[in-house]
């Protein structure tokens, strides 16, 4: 089954650009809120739950201080992928968080509420 491309912002008021980047393009940052612990080797990323769940991704792109973009394993040569974008709201100038992921037609809810969850962890874990 193909997977929808959905996109959502989330706005970052009291955030750094620094600070930002390093939670979403390290392992250390990305261990603070996407997962329990983040293993990097070159351009392959293993991420882990405290449930045991082990999950790859392939870094597809990344851009610094700017976005980075990964496929999971199970997506492997298809088109689906995450990304992370920081961008600048023109209107107030804060920092906006950009994620653009995919998923099941039916799962599009669930994956945006799982989203929203974890940007809350980041916003509580950095103080935003």
């Amino acid at each position: 089954m193909k997977k929808k491309k959905f996109k959502i912002e989330y706005p970052l008021s009291n955030s750094s650009l620094p600070v930002l980047w390093d939670s979403i393009s390290t392992a250390y940052g990305l261990s603070e809120w996407f997962a329990d612990d983040v293993i990097v080797d070159e351009k392959e990323f293993i991420f882990r739950w405290e449930n045991s769940e082990q999950k790859k991704a392939y870094l597809l792109h990344l851009k610094a201080n700017y976005s980075i973009r990964f496929q999971w394993e199970e997506d492997k040569g298809g088109e689906a992928y995450f990304e992370m974008r920081i961008i600048t709201s023109e209107l107030s100038n804060d920092l906006v968080l950009l994620v653009t992921d995919f998923a099941k037609e039916n799962d599009v809810d669930d994956a945006i509420l799982l989203w929203d969850h974890q940007i809350e962890t980041l916003k509580r874990v950095k103080g935003m």
